[in-house]
């Protein structure tokens, strides 16, 4: 049975440049990539999606999957990134996930189970959360119900904290529990091969701040323009295009919205880590501060 691969690691650790390297140096290898936000067309710059020419390059699966407007749960991914892999194999071929989004990767690779919604019950979170400071109540609320979930979401995401008090309140359940848990990492649901990206925390800040500010000089604000108004939930929650349409809204500055976006992205990064390292089955290659260094390590590793 064909063994697949996968890359993670932080957000701006280099994945996607040495994904690319790797698939082509060994020939035989598609990107899937693992990205919650990566998968909504009209998010180009602010999610730093593969661009046409590498596309061009080797096949990429998982990007542009649906309109920026529509909803799209893990549990869609799920169904869509399993039956990319098994076209993959089917056809002699292997995937490279590449990735930083623990929850999706874990969605495709290991046995999870997604409990029913109650859309009655989320509106009425919703509502809450609307309220000033009612992100900060509902995430409260969850630290003392799930902390082992709390821990795994940002605070100022209002879509997945409410979604996480919806599981506890409907099942009588930790949100946390229909994960593979701590200790739950055990035989994945096809044969696949981890390593992780590891980079210092001074390097990765300083890479963030650069990604930042690259996307700034890309035209992050004008593709924010172009999208606004016709963002789902779930895509207005995305790093980069919330503090944007903040910004465009009167709430803050623009330096002031490009500053917090940086501040939130090294807290997505510091809770990526979190989630990747606690599991066993990543094999962690570290560089000094240059990620494409790892190629060689990761030739040897994929090549049979």
């Amino acid at each position: 049975m064909t063994t697949h691969l996968a890359l993670v690691g932080p957000t701006a650790s280099g994945k996607s440049a040495l994904a690319l390297a790797i698939a082509e140096r060994l020939g035989d290898v598609e990107i899937v990539s693992v990205d919650s936000m990566q998968v909504y067309r009209g998010l180009d710059i602010g999610t730093a999606k593969a661009t046409a020419a590498e596309q061009g390059r080797v096949p990429h699966h998982m990007i542009d999957v649906v309109g920026a407007g529509d909803d799209y749960s893990v549990a869609d991914f799920q169904a869509a990134a399993r039956a990319a892999v098994a076209d993959i194999g089917a056809r002699g071929r292997r995937a490279l996930l590449v990735g930083g989004t623990g929850l999706y990767l874990q969605a495709v690779i290991d046995d999870l189970r997604f409990p029913g919604e109650d859309l009655a019950l989320r509106a009425d979170l919703e509502a809450r959360t609307a309220e000033p400071g009612g992100v900060a109540r509902a995430y409260a609320e969850l630290e003392r119900l799930d902390g082992a979930a709390a821990v795994r979401i940002d605070p100022h995401n209002a879509r997945r904290i409410v979604r996480a008090l919806e599981v506890v309140r409907l099942t009588g359940q930790p949100f946390s529990s229909f994960g593979p848990g701590v200790n739950g990492f055990g035989p994945t649901a096809f044969p696949v091969s981890m390593a992780g990206v590891w980079l210092t925390r001074e390097v990765l800040a300083g890479r963030i701040e650069a990604r930042v500010r690259a996307m700034r000089t890309l035209g992050l604000l004008d593709e924010v323009r172009r999208v606004r108004g016709s963002l789902s939930r779930t895509a207005a929650q995305a790093i980069g295009y919330k503090e944007l349409l903040a910004h465009l809204d009167g709430e803050s500055g623009l330096d002031e919205a490009f500053a917090t976006v940086t501040r939130r992205t090294r807290s997505f990064a510091r809770r990526q880590r979190m989630w990747f390292r606690r599991d066993p089955r990543v094999a962690w290659l570290g560089t000094v501060d240059n990620p494409c260094a790892l190629l060689p390590a990761l030739l040897a590793r994929w090549r049979a």
